[in-house]
């Protein structure tokens, strides 16, 4: 049981990376057609353009599962003010609002950012050298 539950939380840290990225190369590169109705990027330093860092970086941290339990806290915090600035405003309830996204965003990085990378991570790999250096020296 123990190994199905290592593989299914590394795949949903790659997959929910994966889709950050995404939205991130959108924002930042114009991937999948770009931001509808900007014909160009973003500019970086706006709220928009540190979104879209925030979102292509910190999705391919997530992936790699490198320093998994702060960057998951910011893109939790990251996700919740965007539900309660962009989607709440829209109506009471995420399916109204079309905030259900950003809600399981949020409370999936909630939880990565308290059960950090896993064992199949690169945080985990550093641990792993860490310690042999330690019982080494």
């Amino acid at each position: 049981m123990n190994r199905a539950v290592q593989v299914t939380y590394f795949l949903l840290r790659v997959v929910a990376g994966f889709l950050f990225l995404q939205t991130g190369g959108l924002v930042l590169f114009g991937w999948f057609g770009g931001m509808p109705g900007q014909p160009s990027p973003p500019p970086l330093m706006s709220q928009t353009g540190i979104g879209g860092v925030l979102e292509f970086f910190g999705g391919i941290a997530i992936m790699l599962g490198l320093f998994t339990r702060p960057v998951a806290f910011i893109l939790s915090g990251m996700m919740a003010v965007a539900y309660w600035q962009f989607h709440a405003p829209q109506g009471g309830w995420p399916v109204q609002n079309q905030g259900m996204p950003a809600v399981l965003f949020c409370f999936i990085f909630l939880y990565m950012a308290a059960q950090g990378a896993g064992n199949w991570s690169l945080d985990a790999l550093v641990r792993h050298k860490r310690a042999a250096a330690a019982s080494a020296g």
